[in-house]
């Protein structure tokens, strides 16, 4: 028996589908605002007055920074243009999940006459070092490393 579909029951479905669509963008939308903070400068708009003369000066240092996770140790190598390690006058960075603030750590490296090492125990996937690091001059050098960690 093949039964007659109706107004009601066209609309019953519109209304069930696209109920469906709102909760599941509502609930991707609440996790990704939840997880992010989405903030890489307090005011933006200050922050763009000094950027050419920090980006510029921060060019001339020279420095290439590389990283890397072994043995329950992150690793941070500080290179300058000559190919020679760099130990910086301060050094303040972040180790963090690319996607969230929860498992973010400020590790305590320590230089070892080569690069800097600090002990965190990390599971495997996409992490990130968000460095800050001075220069013996005051030169303030700012990068993101990206560390990826296998296993």
């Amino acid at each position: 028996m093949i039964r007659e579909l109706k107004g009601w029951h066209v609309a019953t479905m519109f209304v069930i589908g696209f109920s469906i669509i709102i909760a599941v963008n509502l609930t991707l939308a609440f996790s990704a605002v939840s997880t992010f903070p989405g903030l890489e400068v307090k005011n933006s708009y200050v922050a763009s007055q000094s950027f050419d003369s920090d980006r510029t000066a921060q060019e001339a240092l020279g420095w290439e920074v590389e990283a890397d996770a072994s043995d329950g140790v992150v690793h941070l190598r500080i290179i300058d243009a000559a190919g020679a390690p760099v130990e910086v006058s301060e050094l303040d960075a972040v180790l963090g999940r690319a996607t969230h603030v929860q498992d973010d750590v400020r590790p305590d490296f320590v230089y070892d006459g080569q690069s800097y090492k600090a002990p965190a125990t990390l599971g495997p996937g996409n992490w990130n070092i968000r460095l800050k690091a001075k220069a013996e001059d005051g030169t303030v050098f700012r990068q993101r490393v990206i560390l990826i960690v296998r296993g």
